[in-house]
């Protein structure tokens, strides 16, 4: 486990996203993370499609996310 400084603002944030989603503040932080990353390699992707792809890869390793998503 490593440690990521973020801006207090940005913190905030995540706080309160993780409120609304039922999620802990580390658990948000990672969602955006790797929902930001497949962003990023699958820009042609909307969100409920992404949100898809991490779903049927049923793991939380991005590699692992891409590839369940390539080798369909």
């Amino acid at each position: 486990m490593g440690i990521v400084k973020i801006s207090d603002l940005l913190h905030d944030d995540i706080r309160d996203a993780s409120k609304a989603m039922s999620r802990s503040v580390n658990a948000q932080a990672e969602y955006w993370l790797r929902l930001g990353m497949l962003c990023e390699l699958y820009p042609d992707l909307n969100y409920q499609q992404i949100k898809m792809m991490m779903l049927k890869s049923g793991s939380d390793r991005l590699l692992e996310v891409i590839n369940a998503v390539n080798n369909h």
